[in-house]
């Protein structure tokens, strides 16, 4: 389900049920701050039940709408050597465990058509790589499942392009479709984020949300892609005093030991109060 909002606002979509993102900026005790969280890769049921009951307790706490993220199969790596995760039966066996033992909705990575029936048994949001944005056939793969659709915008990528992204899966009928930011490509390793990029997809009618990890990265820097995880924070609140409707953040229980991106996800701790802080902005920006 979709709705309409007036003036500059992007689209409300029904992310997963009862949990809408975009519209009008709203206080976050009247419309929660959606967050979406968890480890970058599947490691073990042990990380991920940890990250998602934390997530939970912190949802209980916080007025945040979460959602539980973590991929099976990192398929877009620089390095024949790194991390990818538990393959998708595997992979889909935790997330079910993690929906179970918390109640949070789940998304997830697709990389090829053939998965997309089968991740979307489970996973309540699909997500589209941004190094795949632009591939067709997933895309409309996905959206015929009838599942909401993450689309990561390609570090390539304008933010009118994302337009017929959208396009694409309104085809098969699917206009529940939300747009992640996160970052444009900035000379050889590195990313910047253009703030303008916020109200110009809201212009689109789509809504926004914000990458606060993965816009860290400084990719292929090296056997592994490095980062500057000492700007989450002020990153993350120009986004939301920018327009995002909501966050992206990978969230592991020891960082530096994570299988996966270990220079740009955030313990519990550090994620917990940088939304705390969020959420400040956001009720600081709903009111102007």
């Amino acid at each position: 389900m979709t709705e309409r909002a007036a003036g500059r606002h992007g689209r409300r979509v029904e992310l997963a049920p009862g949990l809408w993102v975009g519209g009008a900026p709203a206080p976050p005790e009247e419309s929660p701050l959606p967050v979406i969280a968890g480890p970058c890769a599947l490691e073990s049921e042990e990380v991920a039940l940890a990250v998602a009951e934390w997530l939970a307790d912190l949802a209980r706490r916080l007025p945040i709408a979460a959602v539980f993220k973590s991929s099976f199969d990192k398929a877009n790596r620089s390095s024949l050597g790194s991390y990818r995760g538990p393959g998708l039966e595997q992979g889909l066996e935790l997330l079910a465990r993690v929906k179970e033992a918390t109640g949070l909705p789940v998304l997830t990575d697709v990389h090829e058509p053939a998965q997309c029936a089968r991740v979307a048994e489970v996973a309540d949001v699909l997500q589209i790589p941004a190094f795949l944005c632009r591939q067709t056939d997933l895309v409309l793969a996905a959206a015929e499942t009838g599942r909401a659709l993450n689309v990561k915008k390609g570090q390539f990528m304008a933010p009118d392009d994302m337009a017929r992204v959208a396009e694409k899966a309104a085809s098969v009928g699917n206009d529940r479709v939300t747009v992640t930011e996160r970052g444009f490509s900035f000379g050889y390793h590195d990313l910047v984020v253009d703030m303008r990029s916020f109200p110009l997809l809201h212009r689109l009618g789509l809504p926004v949300i914000y990458d606060v990890t993965h816009s860290l990265q400084l990719p292929g820097s090296g056997a592994e892609t490095g980062g500057l995880r000492e700007l989450a924070e002020p990153l993350a609140r120009a986004a939301v005093a920018a327009g995002a409707d909501g966050v992206f953040v990978e969230v592991h229980p020891d960082p530096d030991s994570a299988r996966s991106d270990r220079a740009t996800q955030l313990s519990p701790e550090r994620a917990a109060r940088l939304l705390a802080g969020l959420v400040a902005v956001r009720r600081a920006v709903a009111g102007l």
